[in-house]
Parts: C-alpha cells; structure tokens; sequence
C-alpha cells in the first residue's frame, strides 16, 4: 500500500442521501475525524479483509 499521509491522486464519487451524509459528517465531526479519512479507512479495510480479490484475477 501507498505511503501513510502521501499525495492522494485519485476520486470516488458517490451519490448518498443527504440526510446521511449529513449525520456521518457531523458524527465525524464529533469524534475528531474527517469522513474522508474514515472512508479510507474502511477502504483499507475491505480490500485487507479481502484480499484485492478484485484486481489480483481471482474468482470467489
């Protein structure tokens, strides 16, 4: 994986309702955090849980 705290060169986007969005900025907000960091957080996450199946050409 790419270095803790380098350049981020890439977007998602993604439409959520307003309401949520909403509320997980403010919980984010609360918890001195920032909704992109959790997001890429959990990012992290699911493709360590598992295993970059997507782009390593592997079937489920």
């Amino acid at each position: 994986m790419g270095k803790k705290g380098g350049k981020k060169d890439s977007q998602l986007v993604l439409r959520l309702d307003k309401e949520q969005r909403d509320e997980f900025v403010a919980l984010c907000k609360t918890l001195d955090t920032s909704a992109a960091r959790e997001i890429r957080a959990f990012i992290r996450t699911f493709v360590r849980q598992h295993g970059g199946e997507a782009g390593s050409g592997k079937k489920k």
